[in-house]
């Protein structure tokens, strides 16, 4: 009952928890801290435990690994964490808390333990336990049967709604999601779907066959996450039942699931835009290897760069001529980046949320073409005009300029939106072509540009 009460704590009140235990592990107070312990989340836990050194968090850890909310805590910790903390218990102790967790949870705790320890660990498991887990660990972490969940109320279609209740009293408490019923027939192969509220609201008579909807939504063990997560949210799913080859019933995925999962995605593909690597554990990850996640992408901008410095070296003579024309590479260079940062962005979140269909391809390429002209016009023109008012001597310099920062905007809008959208057809991943790859690509192209046009309207 008290565990229903808790709520998560954010901003101010993570900050006075956190300084709270501090200020009892100082001071060695060891009943006090179990006491917060246990009025406390275990999101908020895992909250306060990002921000504690190594020492402290071991320390407070044996404190919570003696209470009965230690696999609640597991399950909410940064996988990093969790490894560092897990890593000097006893096998057999891990094995009772891993029992004591959903399986899914169980599952993936075990899958990011290393391979030693983890089967250290499923050895002083229970037979039934360790099947269950091992089951799952046979599917990619990333798919629908690595996120699923086996603990789910399934009833045959033949029993009627009177059976069906009883059935649903007994064995709701350690099923997840009872909501939703899902209804089978022959080898638990899946037949359609109830919810519990329908299944109240028909007579006690009545076969769950004859009242079940049997076009249930459902997805395969192999039924990537991402795909999975935009199932749920297009059709408004509390749970998604999974199915094998045979359409056989081996689980469900709940919603708490899947918006772990839209996190990590979206996490995972704002990293790539900005050159950061994917990795959502980035910023627990001690200083060298966050410095090996960041370098390659940097080595890509370092690579533009140096083209950059090539690309202006070769138009030395151009300069010398008009020496103004170095004032405007920065901001032509910077506008079509800017530009086509924002056209692939927008392109990316709308290919991972289902917004942009490859069908509308030419349609999608065209409205951010027209919109990369529209401000290549706006923006050409102001800076064309400060350029024509601020170096009088160059009679051409304005037109240059105009000219160049808009079809440089134009271009860069088309290419932002053109290269996500080729690589998804590709089945690569589109977030990788954002951040330091198209900014690189379009300063190349942009100064490349501008040097052209204005070597043909300055004569030089």
């Amino acid at each position: 009952m008290v565990k229903a009460l808790k709520r998560e704590m954010i901003g101010f009140e993570g900050k006075v928890l956190l300084d709270t235990l501090r200020r009892l592990y100082r001071r060695g107070a060891t009943e006090n801290i179990r006491k917060l312990i246990r009025k406390t989340h275990p999101a908020d836990l895992a909250w306060v435990f990002r921000s504690l050194p190594l020492a402290e968090q071991k320390a407070i850890f044996e404190i919570i690994a003696h209470t009965d909310l230690v696999a609640g805590f597991l399950s909410e910790l940064d996988e990093s964490i969790m490894v560092e903390l897990v890593e000097d218990l006893s096998p057999s102790f891990m094995a009772d808390v891993v029992t004591s967790m959903a399986s899914d949870d169980a599952a993936d705790l075990l899958e990011a333990l290393p391979n030693d320890i983890a089967a250290d660990i499923q050895k002083h498991m229970e037979a039934d336990d360790r099947n269950e887990v091992e089951e799952l660990l046979k599917y990619d972490p990333e798919t629908a049967g690595g996120i699923m969940s086996p603990d789910f109320m399934y009833l045959d279609e033949d029993l009627t709604v009177e059976e069906a209740i009883g059935k649903v009293q007994k064995r709701s408490e350690e099923k997840e999601m009872v909501f939703y019923l899902y209804i089978t027939h022959g080898d638990g192969q899946l037949a359609g779907v109830l919810s519990l509220r329908e299944l109240l609201m028909h007579p006690m008579h009545r076969q769950l066959k004859n009242i079940m909807n049997a076009s249930v939504i459902s997805v395969t063990t192999d039924t990537d996450q991402e795909e999975v997560a935009h199932i749920v949210s297009q059709y408004n799913l509390l749970a998604l039942p999974v199915v094998d080859a045979t359409f056989k019933l081996i689980g469900i995925i709940t919603v708490d699931d899947v918006i772990d999962v839209i996190r990590e995605e979206a996490t995972e593909d704002f990293l790539q835009m900005a050159g950061a690597g994917k990795d959502n554990e980035i910023l627990l990850k001690p200083l060298h290897q966050k410095i090996l996640l960041r370098a390659p992408w940097l080595f890509a901008s370092w690579i533009g760069g140096v083209a950059a410095i090539f690309i202006i070296n070769g138009f030395e003579y151009e300069l010398k001529q008009v020496l103004a024309l170095a004032s405007f590479i920065p901001i032509i260079a910077g506008m079509g980046g800017n530009i086509a940062t924002q056209s692939s962005t927008i392109v990316v979140r709308g290919l991972a949320t289902g917004r942009v269909n490859m069908l509308h391809f030419f349609q999608i390429v065209g409205k951010e073409t027209l919109v990369g002209v529209a401000l290549g016009t706006m923006f050409g023109l102001l800076l064309g005009l400060l350029a024509t008012f601020q170096y009088t001597t160059h009679v051409n310099l304005g037109l240059v300029v105009g000219i160049s920062v808009f079809a440089v905007m134009a271009m860069a809008a088309t290419l932002g939106t053109v290269i996500p959208m080729l690589l998804k057809r590709f089945n690569i991943d589109a977030a990788i072509a954002t951040g330091p790859f198209i900014t690189t690509f379009i300063d190349v192209l942009g100064i490349s540009l501008y040097f052209v046009v204005a070597k043909y309207f300055l004569n030089i």
